[in-house]
């Protein structure tokens, strides 16, 4: 019986978190696309401001239009995992609308999973076999869309807005200790799993809100540049501790964490999981809390050293890596033991034995 009912109790999470996955992971290259170019065009004009002429600003528009785009990516894919190709525009047209009303990723990912309920419920109703070939271009995805969209917009959308605007006045309102154990929880996930689900949980938190709440991508960031840059540095800093293969992937830990790219972690991480995924962990910890008090606030839904033309406190968001990833480096360095190439088995007695088949 309790097997049953623990079946039970997870009988709807696997599922809601394979479509969660399934939508990040096709809204992330929107995120990185456009934040990267909307970084850069702020880099190369020189200033602390978006560039709005000549080619820099078609570049910084360029960037924007994927900023734009990924909270309706993350709902339209959110409804494609649910309801496949027929949930596609439905899950896209209600999050564009959520973002309209300013209901912000919760409105994203709501208008994600009714308009993918709304089109499997619409699949259950029986047509005849000509409508059929009709029902996944047209039915299907018309129906969803006034379903879903409808709900959005007529129903759910203002108490959602309501709900965003007072989480939004309650972080906003957040100053000192009171955004310490909200950092230490959001870096501790970005550093637990680097890239997984629960790193793009905080990540996507952080990411939907840049506009309103700059300084959780503030730390959120530099959390995320942490624990590949913190093995790089222990790379280099206690080299007896590493094979000559982990010190080369430290090199590219590090050009991946200035990146913001936390997967350049996951080769320690997998060799040895037990002294390398604590220390990311604390470390990622540590530098989200930094980042938080020191007041960075990151403009760019992305992470890393590549975003630092659009951060505010770049002496700060730079001592909260170099923090974090410095926790990360020592940990290693002081858990580890040092590394002890395996011996090739000599075979050399084996090979010489002659055995002379004519004596049995």
């Amino acid at each position: 019986m309790a097997a049953n009912a623990k079946k039970k109790g997870n009988s709807w999470w696997a599922p809601a978190q394979k479509h969660l996955m399934t939508a990040t992971g096709y809204m992330i290259p929107f995120v990185v696309a456009g934040g990267i170019i909307f970084a850069l065009s702020v880099m190369l004009s020189g200033q602390p401001s978006q560039p709005t002429t000549g080619w820099l600003g078609k570049l910084n528009s360029i960037g924007a239009a994927g900023l734009a785009l990924f909270i309706p990516a993350l709902g339209g894919y959110l409804a494609f995992s649910m309801a496949d190709r027929p949930g596609l525009a439905p899950g896209f047209i209600t999050a564009y609308l959520a973002v309209q009303i300013h209901a912000g990723f919760l409105g994203g990912i709501l208008g994600g999973i009714l308009a993918g309920y709304s089109v499997n419920l619409l699949k259950k109703i029986k047509l005849p076999a000509n409508f059929r070939t009709l029902s996944t271009i047209f039915i299907y995805p018309l129906g969803g869309t006034l379903i879903a969209g409808g709900l959005m917009v007529f129903v759910l959308g203002g108490p959602i807005a309501e709900i965003m605007k007072a989480l939004t006045s309650f972080l906003n309102g957040l100053h000192g200790a009171a955004k310490a154990p909200l950092g230490a929880l959001l870096g501790a996930m970005v550093g637990i799993d680097m890239g997984g689900p629960i790193n793009k949980v905080a990540y996507t938190f952080a990411q939907t809100q840049v506009d309103t709440l700059p300084f959780l991508m503030g730390g959120v960031g530099a959390a995320g540049a942490t624990p590949p840059i913190g093995l790089g540095i222990a790379t280099l800093i206690f080299r007896k501790k590493f094979s000559p293969d982990e010190k080369n992937s430290g090199i590219a830990a590090l050009v991946m964490g200035t990146m913001g790219i936390t997967e350049g972690a996951i080769p320690f991480a997998t060799a040895d999981p037990v002294r390398v995924i604590p220390a990311n962990t604390i470390g990622a910890a540590v530098a989200c809390l930094s980042g938080f008090m020191f007041g960075c606030l990151n403009h760019a839904p992305w992470g890393g050293l590549i975003v630092l033309p659009v951060v505010e406190n770049r002496l700060g968001y730079v001592a909260a890596v170099l923090i974090g990833s410095l926790v990360v480096a020592v940990i290693v360095g002081v858990t580890k033991k040092n590394y002890v190439a395996e011996e090739v088995e000599d075979k050399t007695d084996d090979e010489d034995i002659d055995f002379d088949i004519q004596n049995f």
